[in-house]
């Protein structure tokens, strides 16, 4: 199994500011454009029209983030799927009257956050994959959110036990601790992706009812912050539960993501296993 770190640049935070949003007038392509890039018109007219009228409205937002967040949409609702070339720079910018310059910083924005791939030869690819970062411990629903994604879960089990000898050591507890056991299956844009079990000691955990989609916003509103995590990443192929409950192929394997949240003081706060379709997610450690 082939393990890609990706090294991410940190960039100074560019800032642009307005008086007052402009004014500006878009036209349909021109006959010209139609007669040069008739494919790439005909391929994404619906994106084309939905990037027309979001960068046509009136807004304080640049150009750019604009132009981003339509393309997000655009994978959102399917619109653009997953390894679907984009046109390039020169079309977008003839067909919307708008600046190569703004279509690259969009661009730009769109590849570190995950939602295209670019490779000279190739162009730019839709990447619907969703990138999760095992360094950070945000949780899946708001390293999704940050990527301009939709996530979702259906709770399979919310019930307080009493833990066996295994977590009670990953949770520095005793054999017989009450702790919350906590599964469900996690979705992102509307597509199954894992289904993760997690065991958190009891004196975290008021009312299990409570938690929402995210536990990670249930801890944040009661001023628990897991601020770093250990993990293990192994692989194996899926059971028949497992390939029901995330409609996985049977030929599809399942990477398997043991996972420990620890707080400031090095406290454990949550104990996960997550079993993840290989073919959806992305790692990083970065």
């Amino acid at each position: 199994m082939f393990c890609h770190v990706h090294v991410i640049a940190h960039h100074k935070a560019h800032v642009e500011l307005t008086t007052r949003p402009a004014k500006i007038q878009y036209h349909s392509p021109s006959a010209a454009y139609l007669t040069e890039y008739p494919a790439a018109m005909t391929e994404h007219n619906a994106l084309f029209s939905r990037l027309t009228t979001t960068l046509a409205e009136a807004s304080r937002t640049p150009l750019y983030k604009r132009f981003a967040s339509a393309i997000k949409d655009a994978v959102r609702d399917g619109t653009l799927v997953h390894e679907e070339i984009l046109p390039g720079e020169r079309e977008f910018s003839q067909s919307l009257s708008i600046s190569r310059i703004t279509v690259r910083k969009a661009m730009d924005e769109l590849e570190r956050e995950g939602v295209v791939f670019r490779s000279r030869g190739y162009g730019t690819q839709i990447c619907s994959q969703f990138e999760y970062s095992l360094k950070e411990p945000k949780g899946l629903s708001q390293q999704a959110v940050l990527r301009g994604k939709k996530p979702d879960t259906v709770w399979i089990n919310k019930s307080k036990i009493h833990c066996n000898a295994e977590i009670g050591e990953k949770l520095g507890l005793s054999t017989g601790s009450d702790v919350w056991l906590l599964k469900r299956i996690r979705y992102v844009d509307q597509q199954a992706v894992s289904v993760e079990e997690s065991w958190v000691p009891a004196r975290y955990i008021a009312d299990a009812d409570e938690i929402g989609i995210s536990l990670y916003d249930y801890f944040r509103q009661r001023q628990i912050m897991p601020v770093t995590s250990q993990s293990r990443v192994s692989a194996r192929m899926p059971d028949e539960a497992l390939q029901q409950q995330i409609a996985l192929p049977a030929t599809v394997p399942v990477l398997v993501i043991k996972q420990l949240a620890l707080d400031v003081q090095g406290n454990p706060l949550e104990y996960s296993i997550s079993y993840c379709r290989s073919d959806m997610y992305v790692f990083i450690a970065e």
